[in-house]
């Protein structure tokens, strides 16, 4: 891929306000820290949105070189979301998949 491209990856899930602070903090100290350290990885960040009724919509962004790098995190079935051994206790909902994008300059 040229230094123009990236693949750009996404995940979301819902969980309480309430706990919005924690599970950031706890998707910040997993998931994003080690999307960092796998090669290939440009960044990687999270973003949140206050929802009805006492929820938010935590989504998971991060910019890669290429298909294969992503493979480096999340193995062979790389459409497939990657969860840590909390999740359960914060999502309320949560896409098993995720989505792949081509990024453009």
């Amino acid at each position: 891929m040229s230094d123009e491209q990236s693949i750009v990856r996404m995940w979301r899930g819902v969980i309480r306000t309430s706990d919005r602070d924690e599970y950031v903090e706890y998707v910040e100290r997993t998931g994003i820290d080690e999307y960092r350290s796998v090669p290939g990885n440009r960044d990687a960040w999270t973003l949140t949105r206050e929802l009805p009724d006492g929820l938010t919509e935590i989504v998971t962004v991060s910019r890669w070189d290429s298909l294969e790098s992503i493979r480096g995190f999340a193995g062979d079935d790389i459409g497939k979301a990657v969860y840590y051994p909390e999740d359960d206790r914060f999502l309320i909902e949560r896409d098993d998949t995720v989505r792949h994008y081509v990024q453009r300059s």
